[in-house]
C-alpha cells in the first residue's frame, strides 16, 4: 500500500484535532525552514572563523542567517557520510539505532519514528525538496520531490510523489530553490505551521558549477592548506591506505573535466567520464567548453612539454577542484538568499526559524584529501547556523558540543511536541534561549562512528571528542589515535603513545566506553560478517544467488535451528513449504549482528514483494556469551526495521526464541524467556505478529525432552513437525 496515501486520512484527523481548544494556532507555533547541503565544509563558509576563502568566495546569504542569529562552532556529525547523517537528523538517533550505517548497503526504514511524522501528529505540514539519498522514498511528508540517488547538477531528474521521474531543464541548485519557493507560495496550507526541508546537491562531487559561475575564479590563485602534501607520519599507517587523495585519486574526466582519453595515467584515474557534461544541451556544452577547454588544452600542452613537476600537477588539480567546489556553492547561496527574501516579503520571517547545515564537512585539500569519513576536524565538523526571531540574540555564537542527533529533539521542542524518550539527541532550545551558552549539565563529549565502505578505502573507526581532545579506535589495526586539539588543531601527530598523555588516553577510553553504553552501541546491533569461515562465506554466496534468481513468497530467517530445515526438518519443509516459493536464510551459529549483516548484503535482493517472513533469532546471543536480553532484543528490533525497509509488503511472524536447557530453571532458558518478554512488545498485530511456540516442545512440567531436542537446542524431525504445524494457521492468515 502507498504509505503516503495511507497517512493522508490520519493527518486530516490530526489536523482537525489541532484546532481543538488548548492547541496553539499556526500563528503562535513557529515554522521551520531547514536549508541543507551536501559536503559543505565550514572552512568554505565565510561566517565561520579561519576559512581560507572568506574574501574570494564569500557566502553572504548563509552569513546573513548567522548575523541575524547564532553560529555553532562545535557542531559535529555522528557518522561522516551523506545518507547516515540524514538518517540521524530524521530520527534523532545514531546510525546503529536507525539502521542506516552506510551508503553502500543500507536502506532507510521510513516507517520508523521520525520527527516529520511526529510533528504531523500535532498539525504541522511538511515538505521535503531536493537531495534525499536514503535508498527509499520519503514517508511522513505532505509533499516531496527528491533527486534520485546523488542527483545531478545539470537538467536534473526528480522523483515525484507518484513514483514517476521527471527531468527539468536547468541547474539543480536553482531547481531546488524554485520548487521550495513554489511550495512556500502555493503548495502549502497557509492555516497550518510548516516544516520545509530544502536540500541542495551542492557542493557534492563532481563539483559542476552553474554556467553563470564557471568563470568566476578565472585569474585567481586559491590559497593552499598547509597540509596539502601531508606524508601521514606520526599517526596510524591506515591513513596512507585511503583512496581519496588529490594526488592519486581524481578522475581525468569526472573530476577534472577533460573530454579526451587520459594521456597521463600516472597522475589521473581513467574510466569515469564527466556525466554532467553528457546531460547538457548543445547550448550548455558550448558555453561550458568555451571556458574549460582552453584551460584544459594549455595544461595538456604544458604536460607534454614537461613543464610541470609532480607537485605542480597536484597543485593544478587542487586549483581545478577547489574552484569548481566553491563555484557550485555560489548558486546555492544565491538560492538561499532568494528564499530568505521571500520570507521577508511574505511576512513569514518573523515566525520562521531558519537553519543552515550540511551533512558533514569536507576536506578542501587538507591532508592531501577531498571527501570526508575520517574523525578529523575538517570533515567531522558540520556547519550549523540558526535564526529564531525574538528568541536568539542576533550575532550570537556558541561553543556547545552539538551533533546532528540533536536536530529532531530540537525541532520537536520548538514546535511544542513531546520528545520521545528513545531519541538519543538533546534539544538545543536551552542553548538557543541563552544566547549560545550551554547549561551546566550540557554534554562534555560526543561519540562518532564510521563503519567503513568500499568507497575511498577509509578504515572503520569510532571515537570520542571533547572540547580539547579527539580519541578514536581503529579495529583493523587494534590501535588508538589521540590528538591534542589545542596544541595540534590540524591533527598531525597522535600522542597516544606519549607518556605525558597516558592519563588522558585512559580517561577518554573510559568516556568512550561510557558513551557506547549510553547509546547502546553493543555487539547485538552492530552488523558483523563471518567471512573468515569458508563455509559461511560460501553459504552466503549461495543464498545471494538464490535470492537473485527469483522472488520468494515466504522467507525463513534465523540461525542453526532455521538452517536445519535443510537437515532434520527437510521432509517437513518439503511437505509444508516445497510448493510455496520459500527461501531458507538460516545460518548455523549466527547471532543477531550476523543476520543484520546478511540481510543488508544482498540476501534479500528481489524480495521486496515477499508475502511473509518467519524469523527466530537470538539463541546464540544467549549461548555464546549470555548476552543481556535487552541487547539481543535491540538486535531483533533492528532486524525487523531492516525487513520493513527491504520487504515492505511482508508480514513478519516473529517467533519467541526456542527454549534451552533441560529444565525451566536453567540459566539459558531464563535468558531466552527474558528476550521473549521484550520482543513480544515489538508486535503490532498488523505487520509484525509475535508467537511463542516454545511451550509446544515441553512436557507438562516444563521439561525439554531429549526426544525433541537431544542437545536442548536443535530439534529432531519431530520438533520441526511441531514447528510447522504450530505456525501453519498464521501463514494461511497471511495469505499463503
Amino acid at each position: 500500500m502507498n504509505m503516503t496515501l495511507w497517512l493522508r486520512p490520519q493527518r486530516a484527523l490530526l489536523s482537525a484535532l489541532s484546532l481543538l481548544p488548548g492547541m496553539a494556532s499556526a500563528e503562535e507555533r513557529p515554522n521551520i525552514l531547514f536549508l541543507f547541503s551536501d559536503d559543505h565544509a565550514p572552512n568554505a563558509i565565510s561566517c565561520y572563523p579561519g576559512g581560507l576563502f572568506d574574501k574570494v568566495a564569500p557566502t553572504p546569504s548563509i552569513d546573513r542567517i548567522a548575523k541575524e542569529g547564532l553560529i555553532f562552532t562545535n557542531s559535529f556529525c555522528a557518522n561522516g557520510i551523506c545518507g547516515p547523517s540524514r538518517a540521524s537528523i530524521l530520527t534523532g538517533k545514531h546510525s546503529h539505532m536507525n539502521g542506516f550505517l552506510d551508503n553502500n548497503s543500507s536502506h532507510f526504514d521510513g516507517l520508523q519514528q521520525t520527527f516529520p511524522q511526529l510533528l504531523g501528529k500535532t498539525g504541522y505540514q511538511s515538505a521535503m525538496i531536493g537531495k534525499w539519498h536514503l535508498h527509499s522514498n520519503p514517508v511522513g511528508f505532505d509533499f516531496w520531490r527528491i533527486l534520485p540517488g546523488q542527483g545531478s547538477y545539470y537538467n536534473p531528474d526528480f522523483i515525484e510523489m507518484d513514483g514517476s521521474r521527471k527531468r527539468y531543464e536547468g541547474y539543480g541548485n536553482d531547481k531546488v530553490t524554485e520548487f521550495s519557493l513554489e511550495w512556500l507560495k502555493n503548495g502549502r496550507d497557509k492555516s497550518k505551521p510548516f516544516v520545509m526541508m530544502s536540500q541542495f546537491k551542492a557542493p557534492h562531487r563532481n563539483w559542476s558549477p552553474a554556467l553563470r559561475h564557471i568563470k568566476m575564479f578565472d585569474g585567481v590563485t586559491m590559497p593552499e592548506p598547509d597540509t596539502l602534501f601531508d606524508a601521514y607520519e606520526n599517526r596510524s599507517s591506515v591513513l596512507k591506505e585511503h583512496a581519496m587523495g588529490i594526488d592519486k585519486h581524481m578522475f581525468w574526466g569526472w573530476d577534472m573535466k577533460f573530454h579526451e582519453k587520459n594521456p597521463f595515467p600516472n597522475h589521473f584515474m581513467s574510466g569515469l567520464a564527466n556525466g554532467e557534461y553528457k546531460r547538457m544541451t548543445p547550448e550548455q556544452k558550448k558555453a561550458w567548453d568555451a571556458v574549460y577547454e582552453p584551460q584544459n588544452q594549455k595544461f595538456i600542452a604544458d604536460m607534454k612539454a614537461d613543464k610541470l613537476t609532480d607537485k605542480d600537477v597536484v597543485r593544478w588539480k587542487y586549483q581545478r577542484y577547489i574552484k569548481d567546489y566553491l563555484a557550485t556553492i555560489r548558486s546555492m547561496d544565491e538560492g538561499i538568499g532568494k528564499i530568505l527574501d521571500y520570507l521577508d516579503e511574505s511576512g513569514l520571517a518573523k515566525n520562521t526559524i531558519v537553519i543552515y547545515s550540511s551533512d558533514q564537512g569536507f576536506y578542501l585539500g587538507e591532508h592531501g584529501w577531498y571527501d570526508k569519513r575520517w574523525m578529523f576536524e575538517e570533515s567531522f565538523q558540520m556547519p550549523f547556523v540558526i535564526r529564531w526571531p525574538g528568541v536568539i540574540k542576533p550575532g550570537s555564537s556558541s561553543k556547545a558540543l552539538i551533533q546532528n542527533i540533536d536536530y529532531a529533539s530540537t525541532f520537536l521542542d520548538v514546535c511544542g511536541a513531546e520528545i520521545p524518550k528513545d531519541l538519543q539527541g538533546k534539544s538545543l532550545v536551552p542553548v538557543l534561549k541563552n544566547s549560545g551558552k550551554a547549561p551546566d549539565d550540557w554534554r562534555k563529549s560526543i561519540y562518532y562512528t564510521y563503519y567503513g565502505e568500499r568507497t575511498h578505502q577509509v578504515a572503520a573507526h569510532d571515537g570520542v571528542r571533547t572540547e580539547d581532545f579527539t580519541a578514536f579506535y581503529v579495529p583493523k589495526t587494534k590501535e588508538w589515535q589521540l590528538f591534542d586539539l589545542k596544541k595540534d588543531p590540524q591533527q598531525m601527530r597522535s600522542v597516544h603513545k606519549d607518556p605525558a598523555y597516558t592519563a588522558k588516553l585512559s580517561e577518554l577510553q573510559q568516556e568512550y566506553a561510557k558513551l557506547k553504553g549510553k547509546y547502546r552501541a553493543h555487539s547485538a546491533i552492530l552488523r558483523a560478517d563471518r567471512n573468515n569461515q569458508e563455509w559461511w562465506k560460501k553459504r552466503h554466496a549461495q543464498k545471494v544467488a538464490e535470492a537473485r534468481k527469483q522472488s520468494h513468497d515466504l522467507i525463513f530467517i534465523g540461525d542453526s535451528i532455521t538452517h536445519s530445515w535443510e537437515g532434520a526438518g527437510k521432509a517437513t519443509w518439503e511437505k509444508y513449504y516445497g510448493g510455496r516459493k520459500a527461501l531458507n536464510l538460516g545460518f548455523s551459529g549466527d547471532r543477531t549482528e550476523h543476520v543484520l549483516w546478511r540481510i543488508n548484503n544482498r540476501e534479500l535482493q528481489k524480495q521486496k514483494d515477499a508475502k511473509a517472513i518467519v524469523m527466530m533469532i537470538g539463541t546464540n546471543n544467549t549461548g555464546h556469551s549470555q548476552q543481556d536480553p535487552s541487547e539481543t532484543a535491540d538486535g531483533i528490533e533492528r532486524i525487523l526495521s531492516a525487513l520493513r525497509a527491504r520487504c515492505p509488503l511482508a508480514k513478519v511472524l516473529l517467533l519467541g526464541v526456542f527454549p534451552r536447557d533441560h529444565k525451566p530453571d536453567g540459566k539459558l532458558r531464563q535468558i531466552n524467556n527474558a528476550i521473549n518478554e521484550r520482543i513480544a512488545k515489538l508486535a503490532d498485530g498488523e505487520r509484525v505478529h509475535f508467537m511463542d511456540i516454545g511451550g509446544k516442545f515441553l512436557d507438562k512440567d516444563g521439561v525439554l525432552p531429549k526426544a525433541i531436542m537431544p542437545d536442548f537446542l536443535h530439534p529432531k524431525a519431530e520438533g520441526y513437525k511441531i514447528w510447522a504445524e504450530a505456525i501453519e494457521p498464521k501463514l494461511k492468515e497471511f495469505g499463503l
